[in-house]
């Protein structure tokens, strides 16, 4: 097996393929971007487990790893020379197989002997710089590509824009459907093959695009990597995709073929027409899209539509039961208030993944975020921007307690300890500020953790009888001091003692006998 381990992810995405969708080994490998042998390895692991696809589907990476690489020794697989380079090297002069081969058992002793090393170069040898004919079974492949030409459009501002031509064409059939879009970009991208699917009433097992930026972010001869959202296209359709390789048109010729014939039959029809809007530049390609399919061979018998009926119709896969909606994808790390920042929102996620790195998946309506390819948390998208959407099970168990607590809530708590807590309760939270008092509530809450329900009942007595009201703090000094264990006197709100020493009485505001007030 290849000396670097293939992610999970992908290893999985081999298995799919091969078993879920019957794919041939070597077709697996090129949309896994992976060498052939590696497929037949991986393969080889999960029948020596004993696995199905099935199981393999509900397992999580972790276990599917520990089933197919347990702790043991790997037969070392015999090295490859870069038969490229060995063809490289037999043009200069006086270098032979046998001087090559030397060299190559010096690196790799525990190489290919010098027979069966000359074997396998001439195997290669043989396979180079051929036009392979190639034959494509019903169903198995559409091909998408745009057209090099374009059409213009005269919005309703009078300003010209032009418009792109996509072409999706069946390999068995030749059946074709085209459309145009505004861009190339990955909104249009996608839209197209969803539309071209349901043009066609089904799903191929396998897309061959062109190495275009919106459906491939990295083009590799070997390994090119795919848009996130061009990958989760093909699994929510359960199609693989293979692209082309970089500057080979003959990997797919059948589209280039298709895109001439458009332009012929299509485009070139239009071109003396004036188009105001996308919608009647669509419907004129629709009519003579219909005609296109309905055009006789000219060397073979029927028609595209017929062929496609024939061939290509009875072997596509169905249409899942929602179409695709449309998704980004982005990378985005847990802070420590247990959200992430999407498009500008923050969304939470269990608490326990705080500072973890998550895949997040939006589309118009939901937003999902994935941790190690599972889905932990799901949100209807929201678009104010710098505002929170929390929910409730994502909390730690304190601030869940703490988001719980309404005003019902503390009267109602206040109500079981006491009369006395419940008026003290009342008054906090009739303040001029509804917060104040809901602050002020909980401090009483903390006031019995801390000293009792007995003893905060008694000091809102103490602290009613005396003030009619009271704070926390004031609350807090009575139990810190102890004042509420002391008896209480009974004290009349606004009465005074009849006489005192001090009291002068109203006898000596008034005028005595005789005298006249200045």
């Amino acid at each position: 097996m290849a000396a670097r381990r293939l992610p999970m992810k992908k290893i999985r995405e081999i298995l799919r393929l091969l078993w879920a969708k019957d794919l041939g080994a070597r077709a697996t490998a090129r949309a896994c971007k992976a060498s052939h042998s590696t497929v037949l390895e991986y393969e080889r692991r999960a029948l020596d487990a004993g696995l199905s696809w099935e199981q393999v589907e509900e397992m999580d990476s972790g276990t599917l790893e520990r089933q197919l690489f347990p702790h043991k020794t790997a037969e070392p697989v015999r090295p490859l020379p870069d038969w490229a380079e060995v063809h490289l090297e037999l043009k200069r002069p006086g270098v032979t197989l046998q001087l090559l081969w030397e060299e190559y058992r010096e690196v790799h002793p525990e190489g290919y002997q010098y027979s069966r090393f000359c074997d396998l170069y001439r195997g290669w040898r043989g396979k180079i710089d051929l036009s392979m004919r190639q034959n494509h079974t019903a169903g198995e492949k559409v091909f998408v590509d745009y057209c090099g030409h374009t059409v213009a459009v005269v919005d309703a501002s009078g300003e010209e824009r032009t418009a792109q031509i996509f072409v999706a064409l069946l390999g068995a059939s030749n059946y074709t459907y085209a459309e145009a879009t505004w861009s190339q970009q990955l909104t249009d991208w996608i839209d197209s093959h969803r539309r071209a699917f349901e043009y066609f009433g089904g799903v191929p097992e396998v897309i061959v695009p062109d190495n275009l930026l919106s459906g491939v972010t990295k083009p590799c001869r070997y390994e090119p990597e795919l848009n996130a959202t061009y990958q989760d296209l093909a699994e929510h359709y359960g199609v693989a995709v293979i692209p082309a390789r970089v500057r080979k048109p003959k990997d797919k010729a059948k589209v280039e073929t298709g895109v001439q014939v458009v332009e012929r039959w299509i485009l070139a029809c239009l071109r003396n027409r004036r188009f105001f809007s996308l919608e009647e530049l669509n419907a004129a390609i629709a009519e003579l899209l219909e005609r296109l399919n309905e055009r006789r061979f000219k060397k073979l018998p029927g028609t595209r539509r017929s062929h496609f009926e024939a061939l290509d119709q009875p072997a596509l896969g169905a249409l899942p039961a929602r179409p695709y909606e449309y998704a980004d994808w982005s990378k985005c790390r847990v802070g420590p208030d247990y959200h992430v920042e999407v498009d500008g929102h923050f969304y939470s996620v269990p608490y326990q993944l705080v500072s973890k790195e998550l895949e997040a998946r939006y589309t118009a309506s939901t937003v999902e975020l994935l941790h190690t390819e599972k889905r932990v948390a799901c949100h209807v998208r929201s678009h104010e921007r710098g505002q929170h959407t929390t929910l409730r099970e994502h909390m730690p168990p304190s601030h869940r307690a703490y988001a719980e607590q309404t005003p019902q809530k503390l009267l109602s708590w206040a109500e079981t300890i006491g009369p006395a807590t419940s008026q003290v309760a009342e008054t906090m939270l009739s303040r001029a500020h509804p917060l104040q008092g809901f602050h002020s509530c909980l401090g009483l809450k903390r006031l019995a953790k801390d000293y009792g329900e007995d003893r905060l009942e008694g000091a809102c007595r103490r602290a009613v009888a005396t003030h009619g009201a009271s704070s926390y703090k004031s609350l807090r000094s009575i139990l810190h001091l102890g004042l509420d264990r002391h008896d209480l006197k009974e004290r009349v709100s606004g009465s005074l003692p009849s006489s005192h020493e001090n009291v002068r009485g109203a006898s000596y505001y008034q005028t005595p006998p005789g005298e006249t007030s200045c």
